[in-house]
């Protein structure tokens, strides 16, 4: 009976010159789909950074805090990002994006009401801001899962950056919108910052459900290789006969340049982490900027980020497929906006700066995911993404939390690096530095990689 079924779809199936026709206007339907879910589950992310402030004055949370509060989510959210990405390869990702994101509205809608509590318990906080991570852990390799399902290797590039620019997006209004909820809504008290926008996101969550199919097959199409007359790749079809546990070792668990991919985005994190993160707070303390100052800082960044996701995923296709070699350059220009962010003490400065960073730093963010696609099949995309988001978060996003929180805060002693004690904001630029030689060593050689593995397909 199955295979009579079978076969009554290919019968019915449209040509694939008809297929090719109508492929974008499906495709578009998960792309948005992901793209606004995506933004949503930053703006019920960010909008903790930008609340910084507000949670120190309002309910008396140290620097510290703030960082074991964020440790703990990096912990939470890298450890699921790698099992609950395992567990949900090559299941229907789409559909399971917009369940995530219900239950990460549940969560920070508690939180809010939390805050508006007397003696809020420290522990009920990491608890929550915990759980919203697990909820949100598979987030960004599931929306890329979605779309390299519907894409080939050649324009892959262009709309993996158009979608990573979802999240600066959703990361460059989340301070700005929450700031105005509570400031609209709950005069000025830092609980209408997370209530508002999480019933927003409740109502992305059920709204994006019903819309779009996970790939082209879910239509009774073809892959998108087929549709499309490229050849369909060796590890694609070579994962067909292999379980989920031997796909991932053949192709991550013994391949070091997965590795050493893997090591780049620790330190990617360190810095973007590092100065996203830590942004509105360093404004306040160390040069005085007001609340709506400091919430701005993070809407530059993520808008320079946004610049950065569209331009390098389309200068990587115009370089047919050259990420690491792109994600090097992006990185040697680094410094000349931490020179200016460091120094600077004017907001147009720092803004000017921020901006600059966060196109510049989302070049290897953006790429280095781009580059570990090109080393998996399709059916380990999720825990591929899931393996580097797990290094990034539990080594690069937790240590700009917890060992920047250390050296910035003035409560605190610093940390003893090799001998020399690092303490204050301005010694935190340290970290940065040398982070940023080490991603271009590393991307340096992946590039090199990307290189011979070229010139030994055109042989």
């Amino acid at each position: 009976m199955e295979e009579t079924n079978a076969v009554v779809g290919k019968m019915n199936r449209p040509t694939l010159s008809e297929q090719r026709k109508q492929w974008f206007k499906e495709f578009m339907k998960p792309f948005l789909v992901v793209v606004v879910i995506y933004i949503t589950m930053y703006m019920i992310r960010n909008n903790f950074k930008a609340a910084q402030p507000l949670l120190k004055s309002q309910l008396g949370l140290t620097t510290t805090d703030l960082g074991y509060i964020g440790f703990v989510f990096s912990i939470v959210y890298g450890f699921g990002k790698f099992i609950v990405g395992y567990v949900v390869d090559g299941k229907n990702t789409k559909k399971i994006l917009s369940i995530l994101l219900l239950l990460s509205s549940i969560t920070v809608l508690c939180m809010g009401i939390l805050f508006t509590m007397n003696n809020v318990p420290m522990g009920w906080i990491v608890v929550l801001w915990s759980l919203n991570g697990l909820f949100q852990c598979v987030g960004g390799p599931s929306c890329a899962s979605v779309i390299t399902q519907w894409t080939t290797r050649s324009n892959r590039g262009r709309y993996i950056g158009l979608w990573n620019a979802s999240h600066n997006i959703g990361g460059g209004f989340a301070g700005i919108f929450a700031v105005w909820c509570a400031t609209t809504f709950f005069k000025g008290q830092v609980a209408g910052m997370f209530i508002i926008p999480a019933i927003v996101a409740a109502v992305v969550a059920i709204g994006t459900f019903f819309i779009g199919k996970n790939r082209p097959e879910d239509l009774g199409w073809n892959s998108s290789e087929e549709i499309f007359g490229e050849p369909v790749e060796e590890a694609n079809v070579d994962a067909e006969n292999l379980t989920k546990w031997e796909i991932f070792k053949k192709y991550l668990l013994t391949n070091p340049y997965i590795w050493v991919l893997c090591i780049a985005n620790v330190f990617v994190y360190i810095v973007r982490i590092g100065i996203d993160n830590w942004a509105p707070l360093y404004v306040t303390e160390h040069l005085n900027f007001s609340q709506e100052a400091a919430a701005q800082t993070i809407f530059y960044f993520e808008m320079g980020a946004l610049i950065g996701c569209l331009a390098w995923g389309y200068i990587s296709d115009l370089l047919k497929g050259r990420p690491a070699l792109v994600a090097t350059v992006s990185t040697i220009l680094l410094p000349i906006g931490i020179i200016g962010y460091q120094l600077g003490t004017t907001e147009f400065v720092i803004n000017a700066s921020l901006f600059m960073l966060g196109m510049m730093v989302f070049g290897p963010q953006l790429l280095i995911n781009l580059s570990m696609l090109g080393f998996v099949p399709k059916k380990a995309t999720v825990v591929s993404g899931g393996l580097l988001g797990a290094f990034a978060y539990l080594f690069g996003d937790s240590m700009a939390k917890i060992l920047l929180a250390k050296i910035s805060d003035p409560a605190k002693d610093g940390v003893n690096f090799f001998g020399h004690t690092l303490h204050g904001w301005n010694d935190t630029f340290i970290i940065f530095y040398i982070s940023i030689v080490i991603i271009a060593v590393l991307l340096g050689i992946v590039a090199l990689a990307e290189e011979r593995r070229r010139k030994k397909v055109s042989v």
